[in-house]
């Protein structure tokens, strides 16, 4: 049977930590999501966006569409969206490494650069502008309920699965906030007393990928009641714990993931006993013109 490229989106692998966990009574589980074709989780997201957009005929091929990233989503929009013949705009901080610029560019997407002391909030004002004035749609990560569902139908589902329903904790870090809302969804109604824990930088650490939000900012599809705990990682950690994930375990990732290894080695730490998945939402090789592994 023949497949296409988006086929191959989601059926993440989930790998056994090997180091760096030494809590011999908790197994700590990697999920791969560099092993999408885009390249990190967002593939799942984008293609739920779109495909549940052209659906319900929010947009076609002759739309001007926009969307405000700080890289992963940007670039599976470009690689999805290409394929459904969509104009694409995106729209990054300049400080975003060339790698996601370029990346973005040859799936044939217009990418668009923003001063980089405003941040990812800056380039979401810059789409606004656009869908408020200028006649563009977007697509909206931060507010379309179709982002966290898309975890809901594959990511939660999976990880059920594959630990046989044995999964105690969940870990995510917190951008869009989509993975682990879908996820503690599905999850919560397999089991309601699996615990869902979300990671964000400490007060004045950049760490790409996740953020803790101004509130005018905040993602309108986060429902803080679907986490149970919030661990906070500074932006040292979590470079510091990247370099080691592909010293030690040979998971090459970016530093969001760094982040999210930290808080799931602290939480491994405190149990007794458990099944903790922890999201590897990306692959190193995204950063390789930054100095995280320098």
């Amino acid at each position: 049977m023949s497949r296409t490229i988006l086929d191959l989106i989601g059926n993440t692998p989930l790998v056994e930590s090997r180091v760096l966990n030494t809590n011999p009574n908790v197994t700590l589980l990697f999920k791969l999501e560099g092993h999408n074709p885009g390249g990190s989780v967002k593939d799942r997201a984008a293609l739920n966006i779109i495909q549940r957009g052209l659906e319900r005929g929010d947009f076609d091929t002759n739309t001007k569409l926009i969307e405000a990233t700080s890289g992963n989503t940007g670039i599976a929009l470009a690689m999805i969206g290409g394929t459904y013949g969509l104009n694409i705009e995106l729209v990054m901080p300049e400080n975003s490494t060339k790698e996601r610029v370029q990346t973005m560019r040859a799936y044939g997407a217009k990418v668009t650069l923003t001063p980089a002391d405003v941040g990812i909030e800056g380039a979401r004002d810059y789409a606004e502008d656009k869908v408020n004035n200028h006649g563009y749609v977007m697509f909206n990560q931060f507010g379309n309920a179709d982002n966290w569902k898309a975890h809901y139908q594959s990511t939660g589902p999976e990880i059920w699965e594959d630990t046989d329903g044995k999964v105690t904790h969940f870990v995510s870090s917190m951008g869009t906030t989509g993975t682990i809302m879908g996820t503690s969804t599905y999850l919560k109604e397999q089991n309601k007393d699996i615990q869902i824990v979300g990671v964000q930088p400490t007060d004045g650490a950049s760490i790409p990928g996740i953020r803790k939000w101004p509130e005018e900012y905040l993602p309108k599809i986060f429902d803080p009641k679907k986490v149970d705990q919030i661990f906070e990682v500074s932006q040292e950690e979590a470079i510091d714990m990247a370099k080691r994930l592909a010293k030690e375990e040979a998971i090459f990732s970016g530093m969001s993931s760094g982040g999210a290894t930290v808080a799931a080695l602290r939480l491994a730490d405190t149990l007794e006993s458990g099944v903790i998945v922890s999201i590897i939402c990306d692959r190193g090789d995204r950063y390789l013109s930054s100095d995280l592994f320098d």
